[in-house]
């Protein structure tokens, strides 16, 4: 084999791994989100266990702009984009909230254990106690998670699986 068939070979080199497609379930650190126009980096996931129920929130970061895509299989794909807001909320968690006008309802509340990796790794082995409200045409959502005396609340909406594109950044 010469010198330029061996630069120009369509062969594989067999030493490297294939990149592993992704999906909204397997989206890793370092790799790229594409959503409404805008790249993000993946720098943070969280998995969230509540007995054998699994779901994953991705932190997503574009320059200063931070956003959540939270990702769970239930009877089907659900997806939803996340931004942190400030809505004082505390134990225990109401039955229903209001924010910009709009009253949300208590949808399911847990306990879940969490994996951190990344940016979220300092959340890594803990548990968090969780909310989740959903206005009457289960449009807007609130997410309403308790970090020992913290609470952090996240206002969002669903989205479809097309609405995002997913490049990998590693293997």
């Amino acid at each position: 084999m010469g010198l330029f068939s061996k630069l120009f070979s369509k062969q594989k080199n067999r030493n490297q791994p294939e990149v592993q497609e992704r999906t909204p379930l397997n989206i890793q650190i370092g790799d790229i989100v594409s959503y409404d126009l805008v790249d993000y980096e993946v720098v943070g996931k969280i998995t969230y266990q509540d007995g054998s129920y699994k779901w994953y929130s991705y932190q997503l970061l574009e320059g200063r702009n931070t956003i959540w895509l939270a990702v769970e299989m239930d009877e089907e794909l659900e997806l939803g984009v996340y931004k942190s807001i400030v809505l004082p909320v505390s134990e225990p968690f109401p039955k229903k909230l209001e924010h910009d006008g709009v009253t949300y309802y208590l949808d399911e509340k847990g306990e879940a254990n969490v994996t951190g990796e990344g940016r979220s790794e300092n959340v890594n082995g803990r548990k968090t106690r969780y909310a989740d409200y959903c206005d009457e045409e289960e449009e807007q959502f609130l997410s309403v998670e308790t970090w020992g005396s913290e609470t952090e609340v996240s206002h969002g909406h669903p989205i479809e699986e097309y609405e995002i594109k997913i490049i990998a950044g590693s293997m």
